[in-house]
């Protein structure tokens, strides 16, 4: 997505898209956006609601409210696991309204995507709006090449079933959410880099002393301790305070399983090119993914990164607009991309 139509802050500027020439997309694509969408289309897709996003807030958390109260109501090892998994679902939902806030997308009002988005979705799920907006440029401008800083989430496919299995059962039973949580710690002490890739890469520590590393911590882990601490609190208020156990399990078990199978979506087993038709795949989600792997529409990742200035609940009519314009690749279901990424074979579309 290397390319001057997407903007970090989401602040498109409509004449610059309609004036794009075959270099301002990547060299293979050479595919201009006003090609493909007419000015109208184009000033449809790029329009930012305050609504829109105030819903998209609003109901996350309110399933995150039915969860407890179902859990509540009926405190059962089933209703337990079923709890996790919707949480952990939204939970995923949360970190991608993030990843729209990052892009001014999620809001009209500026203020609401930087500072709302932040307090309410990625605070509570130990994430830092302002850090991600750096690291996830990084991924747009470089997706399809080795400098991807996401790239360590789907290099290593596709893998054999077996592998993929014990994988996926290190995330289920939380083994891979202890990791997330220690290099959480050390990223907030400022002892390894901040990123939400598994690539780790440690910072220098000449001249640091344990109080300092201790300082830093507490400053970059409190406002997770304040919106965790509040959550917490109001479970405790209606005499419930061990339903907050449902959203640390999720957090460690069910949220990283989910991230493995959105991360092989988006762009495993697909080519090392700058065009993202072919770096980038958009995957068929129905009811259960879209509780699951694929919230907030987020399955339509082609799209997104052919145009990032589209807010979440416009993707599928560029999708729609983008198919009947152009050839696309048919979007395969994820259980299909979970068997490619399993065949131990690359098999291109």
């Amino acid at each position: 997505m290397a390319n001057n139509i997407h903007t970090n802050t989401g602040h498109t500027n409509m004449n610059h898209i309609l004036s794009a020439t075959p270099t301002d997309l990547p060299a293979v694509t050479k595919r201009r956006l006003k090609d493909l969408f007419t000015r109208e289309q184009l000033n449809s897709l790029t329009a930012r609601s305050d609504l829109w996003g105030a819903w998209a807030v609003a109901s996350t958390w309110g399933v995150i409210a039915l969860c407890f109260a179902a859990l509540a109501m009926w405190p059962n090892p089933l209703t337990f696991v079923v709890v996790t998994l919707v949480l952990g679902g939204r939970q995923l939902a949360l970190a991608i309204l993030q990843h729209e806030g990052s892009h001014g997308t999620l809001f009209k009002t500026r203020w609401l995507n930087d500072v709302l988005t932040d307090w309410l979705c990625a605070r509570p799920i130990w994430q830092n709006l302002g850090k991600y907006k750096v690291h996830h440029l990084g991924h747009h401008t470089k997706t399809g090449t080795n400098l991807d800083p996401d790239i360590s989430l789907h290099e290593d496919y596709p893998i054999t079933r077996l592998s993929l299995m014990r994988k996926m059962l290190r995330d289920a039973v939380g083994l891979t959410g202890l990791k997330l949580v220690f290099g959480l710690l050390m990223m907030d002490a400022g002892v390894f880099k901040w990123t939400v890739a598994n690539h780790i890469e440690r910072l220098p520590q000449e001249g640091r002393t344990t109080g300092e590393r201790i300082t830093t911590l507490v400053r970059n882990i409190t406002p997770m301790l304040v919106t965790n601490g509040l959550l917490w609190g109001i479970l405790a208020a209606t005499g419930h305070a061990w339903l907050y156990s449902a959203w640390v399990l999720a957090f460690l078990t069910a949220l990283p399983l989910f991230v493995r199978i959105r991360s092989i979506a988006e762009h495993g087993c697909l080519d090392r090119s700058p065009d993202m038709f072919r770096n980038t795949r958009t995957t068929r989600a129905g009811w259960l993914a879209r509780m699951t792997v694929a919230p907030v529409n987020v399955n339509f990742h082609m799209e997104h990164h052919l145009m990032a200035s589209v807010p979440y609940h416009r993707l599928p009519q560029m999708h729609a607009w983008l198919k009947a314009r152009t050839e696309v690749p048919e979007p395969p279901g994820y259980l299909a991309v979970l068997k490619l990424a399993s065949s131990g074979q690359i098999r291109r579309p």
